[in-house]
């Protein structure tokens, strides 16, 4: 569990306090958007919903355990108190400190449901664990420098309640394999009362719900990239508000991570981030720079606001330069592209942007030999048109205006292209690689914003196995 842990933090606090980490800050007072699990009461309020459902397929050895957490945030009103002379303490909308300033805000309690079951006690109805984390009320003296006590930060959780439920089922054919059914649901009997907002369900809801799932004895199939004989029943496994993808290091198949957020299979922390930043929408660098530039001030609020608002604001200050220099960029892998080699051989009817092969004695003064037309500078080379080349799908040419029928391949996609399956489509234009490559240009029919994309160049790229040519009577 621990493996996959290190990726479940970053889904359990995205977005838990975003840049510049201040209460204050117009986008931090809007929050919880992942994985929120809501009363069953909110649902006929507002479009959220009470539960996670998993679906996938695994194969488990004789006598295999399967090990379970879900995991959550338990969202804790903060309320700020200043001491009065009589010993009583009043609510109040700010604690000015020497170093931080105290504000109310709405942090996050982590909350784990574990199970450790066996496989073979899932068969049939499966197994039932219900769990209910109790209201509760703490609070925790604030002193100044000097030790006096100066205020008190008041917490209080609401009372949830939820179920876990698991159970397997044997799929037919010769392999030894089932289909996991994870469902994670809320089950608080809290009913709102008219006029009752969104924050009054969230202090009830289960945030940034996913589950981990691991097998002591067997493998987990990836839904992504499945074995061509378990594509059809992959096809049938049901997700609902939740993904589940393989986690720990490639190779490994034991491990799986259902996460509210869409994550490629084995997904990993790059090794050059310092620390948890909470903003994914921004990079690392950009990030690390703009809140070491924080007058002191912004970052005496920011500090005030949460504890881990305060460890980013630390850590942003404590970075030696060699760490940011890591931040600013990383090379994964190098192949060879600029050597004389074997000609490219492109598909019929598809040209490929300059020379396959650089000239002989054409170069620079390194002696690598050059293409006659630049690779960066697609605009001078005129044997590439998009609005006008075409590629055969089928024995018939696809070609800006033409309307094909999407068909993501399985291996070599992700679950978003999977989503526009058999969905018809417009091209827009067809394009060409350096290395040979056909791309399709598209934009979907009914999208309601494709003007807009097409005004901007924004389009969907698919390759020419992953459309079909649509006939012209065939419906949406």
């Amino acid at each position: 569990m621990a493996v996959a842990r290190h990726v479940a933090d970053a889904v359990l606090f995205e977005g838990y306090v975003l840049y510049p980490y201040r209460a204050s800050a117009a986008k931090n007072r809007l929050r919880w958007q992942f994985g929120v699990l809501v009363p069953p009461s909110w649902t006929a309020v507002a479009e959220e919903h009470d539960f996670q459902r998993t679906e996938l397929l695994m194969e488990p050895r004789r006598g295999a355990t399967l090990a379970v957490e879900t995991r959550f945030l338990h969202a804790c009103r903060r309320t700020v108190q200043r001491a009065l002379p009589d010993g009583a303490f009043e609510t109040v909308p700010e604690l000015r400190l020497d170093d931080r300033v105290l504000v109310p805000w709405d942090e996050g309690h982590e909350e784990r449901v574990r199970l450790t079951v066996a496989v073979d006690d899932l068969a049939g109805a499966g197994t039932v664990v219900p769990f209910t984390r109790p209201a509760a009320e703490e609070t925790e003296p604030v002193t100044d420098d000097t030790g006096r006590v100066v205020g008190r930060l008041v917490r209080r959780r609401e009372e949830i309640s939820g179920l876990l439920r698991l159970s397997a089922s044997d799929l037919d054919g010769p392999y030894t394999t089932q289909r996991l059914r994870v469902v994670v649901e809320n089950t608080s009997d809290w009913a709102p009362a008219e006029g009752t907002g969104r924050d009054a369900a969230l202090y009830r809801s289960l945030v940034a719900a996913h589950t981990v799932l691991c097998l002591d004895a067997g493998r987990f199939l990836s839904l992504t990239d499945p074995p061509e004989w378990a594509g059809a029943e992959v096809a049938r496994c049901r997700n609902l508000h939740t993904w589940p993808v393989p986690a720990g290091e490639p190779g490994t198949e034991d491990l799986v991570l259902s996460s509210p957020i869409i994550l490629e299979d084995h997904p990993s922390i790059a090794p050059e981030s310092p620390g948890a930043l909470y903003d994914a929408t921004e990079i690392d660098e950009i990030l690390a720079l703009r809140t070491a530039a924080l007058t002191d001030e912004e970052k005496r609020e920011a500090r005030g606001t949460d504890d881990r608002a305060a460890a980013v604001i630390d850590l942003a200050d404590s970075l030696p330069a060699e760490v940011l220099e890591r931040l600013h960029g990383a090379v994964r892998g190098l192949r060879e592209v600029t050597g004389p080699g074997a000609p490219r051989t492109p598909a019929a009817g598809v040209p490929v942007i300059g020379p396959a092969v650089p000239r002989a004695g054409a170069g620079g003064a390194d002696g690598v030999p050059r293409p006659d037309t630049p690779w960066w500078d697609p605009g001078s080379d005129t044997s590439v048109d998009p609005a006008h080349d075409h590629v055969l799908v089928d024995g018939r040419p696809v070609r800006a205006g033409s309307r094909v029928v999407l068909r993501p391949r399985l291996r070599h996609t992700d679950a978003q292209d999977l989503f526009l399956d058999g969905r018809r489509a417009l091209v827009e234009a067809v394009l060409h690689d350096v290395d040979g490559g056909v791309h399709i240009a598209v934009t979907v029919e009914d999208d309601p914003g494709a003007d807009i994309r097409r005004e901007q160049g924004r389009y969907l790229y698919f390759q020419p196995d992953e459309v079909a040519v649509a006939d012209a009577g065939e419906a949406p």
